[in-house]
């Protein structure tokens, strides 16, 4: 009973995450339409618009929904729903490019969340006993959650204002604890990077600490599934010239690697 309900929970995160896409594309949304998309009953669609809109997510029209601007930087309960397994991938193989002593930079997202867990089942950081294997620094208050228990890593935690969407820390008191920081290297999830732009985020201040995040290292890592290469969003975290690793799936195009490469970015694929 419970794995159904599990199913069922997963299953319509997932449909109000296409939605969500769906609505921020186009504008305006009828439901018929939207059903017709995502090949369930009207029914259910109107469920849902009612649901998405009692969360602020969108407004409601007569026979539709219109969209907000918060669709644009969905929240990160419904973005685990995309690409999992590229993201497990990604983050394991991010996480592999960390050397035990080292002190490591990440912020936060549903692809760094990946990089933090495979960090904390390294069987050969979790060997180093009472002494810490690794040193992460991060702005993302799930991430500092989850790795809290894991007695082989140090956890320090920026100040900062807290954005319900990505669980981010931000604003002054985050950067005043990054000033005082250095790092071996920041491992950094984007909403969007390219070979011209370099790696982008929808939020201004996300990408500020991001981007002061990625200074205060020797080697900055992007990761950042395919979907992600070749889009660009508001904020500037850094140029090309500043990313040294960009971690992505077998999806990326062959161009686009190409043109990151020639930008001077190594590409990677997990």
């Amino acid at each position: 009973m419970e794995a159904r309900r599990q199913e069922a929970l997963v299953s319509r995160y997932r449909r109000w995450n296409d939605l969500l896409e769906l609505l921020a594309a186009a504008g305006q949304l009828q439901i018929e339409d939207a059903a017709k998309a995502l090949n369930v009953s009207a029914a259910t669609i109107r469920r849902d618009f009612d649901e998405l809109a009692s969360q602020q997510m969108l407004t409601r029209i007569r026979g539709g929904a219109v969209a907000q601007a918060v669709n644009y930087d969905l929240p990160l309960r419904y973005k685990t729903e995309r690409h999992p397994s590229e993201k497990q991938r990604i983050g394991q193989l991010a996480a592999s490019m960390v050397r035990a002593g080292q002190v490591v930079g990440l912020n936060g997202g549903t692809t760094t969340t990946e990089v933090a867990r495979a960090l904390a089942t390294r069987p050969d950081l979790g060997q180093a006993g009472s002494a810490f294997a690794v040193t992460v620094v991060t702005n993302a208050l799930n991430i500092a959650t989850e790795l809290a228990v894991r007695q082989h890593i140090k956890i320090v935690t920026t100040g900062g204002v807290a954005r319900p969407q990505s669980y981010e820390l931000t604003g002054p008191l985050a950067t005043g604890v990054l000033e005082q920081v250095t790092l071996d290297v920041a491992i950094l999830g984007v909403d969007g990077i390219d070979p011209v732009a370099g790696a982008t985020a929808h939020h201004e201040g996300e990408a500020s600490i991001n981007q002061l995040m990625g200074r205060q290292a020797r080697k900055v890592i992007i990761v950042a599934d395919s979907s992600k290469v070749g889009r660009r969003a508001f904020a500037r975290i850094c140029g090309p010239a500043e990313i040294d690793v960009l971690v992505t799936d077998t999806g990326i195009a062959a161009d686009d690697a190409v043109l990151l490469e020639v930008a001077g970015v190594e590409v990677v694929k997990a």
